[in-house]
């Protein structure tokens, strides 16, 4: 009875199916599913686009108010009149001057102090701190501080936006340089690197990604803070049209003024992301 017993379980074994040939790519279709997916085409503009027909829907439906929240075609025709009597695009390129002056300065700062900072211990201990205490001071609450020092005109202006964007800046490329792994500086030691060759081959790449995240929320600071300082002593700017538009109730001219705002923004923003796709190419990621 055992051997009969042994030779079935043997038959048994012998006459189980091989596994399947498509179960490995099974498994790998399985893994895949874990990932988003392919990007969808202009997916940047999914979202705007469905605010828009949302809003559009609406104000044909009579479901908004037309004093507090005009329809979409009321404020293209409000820009277009604004256009055509030449105040949009003054004030658009004032906007562009002070946002594009402030913008370059707090970048190269941020750049610098990030740099001296991460690559020097002494760097660190004087410029780390001083970095962290004014992030932690509100940037707009200096507003005052700057107007007594350097006067109500345009250099106050240009000198907030410069810190709005140096903060993100430094914090992130900071951060990037802190987390390469050390492994890397002792292989640089060890293949004999100069000092120039090891910021241009190990430093610069570790830092890119964290750098390119600084200089997003910088770019979209430098715009928020110059909704609220075009609003002090101004005579042009999109702020100042804003400004202008709330004292007479014009609501048009304010979403006119938000609508291009957003626009930049976007804009600004997508250059950056397109900008960063191309340089860190070499990089695999859930994005693509």
């Amino acid at each position: 009875m055992s051997t009969v017993s042994t030779t079935t379980t043997t038959t048994t074994t012998a006459a189980a199916p091989p596994p399947a040939a498509g179960a490995p790519a099974a498994r790998r279709r399985a893994r895949r599913s874990l990932s988003p997916g392919k990007r969808l085409p202009a997916a940047g503009l999914i979202g705007p686009l469905a605010v828009l027909a949302l809003w559009a829907a609406a104000s044909a439906a009579g479901r908004l108010d037309p004093g507090a929240i005009p329809a979409p075609w009321t404020v293209l025709r409000t820009a277009g009149h604004l256009w055509t009597e030449g105040t949009l695009a003054t004030d658009v390129a004032t906007s562009l001057r002070r946002a594009a002056y402030g913008f370059a300065i707090g970048l190269t700062a941020g750049v610098v102090l990030a740099l001296a900072s991460g690559l020097s211990r002494v760097g660190e201990a004087l410029i780390d701190g001083t970095v962290q205490l004014n992030r932690a001071i509100p940037t707009l609450g200096l507003i005052p501080l700057f107007i007594l020092w350097l006067g109500i005109g345009e250099t106050f202006k240009i000198a907030i936006i410069a810190i709005v964007v140096y903060i993100p800046v430094y914090l992130n490329t900071h951060a990037a340089l802190s987390g390469i792994d050390s492994r890397f500086v002792e292989l640089a030691e060890v293949q004999g690197l100069s000092r120039l060759a090891f910021i241009r081959r190990i430093v610069v790449p570790g830092a890119l990604p964290g750098f390119f995240v600084g200089l997003r929320l910088g770019v979209t600071g430098s715009w928020l803070g110059l909704v609220v300082l075009e609003q002090i002593n101004a005579t042009s700017g999109l702020g100042y049209m804003m400004f202008q538009a709330t004292n007479y109730g014009q609501s048009d001219v304010i979403l006119v003024g938000l609508l291009v705002y957003g626009v930049f923004g976007l804009v600004s923003d997508s250059a950056v992301r397109l900008v960063e796709r191309r340089v860190l190419s070499w990089r695999r990621t859930l994005n693509g």
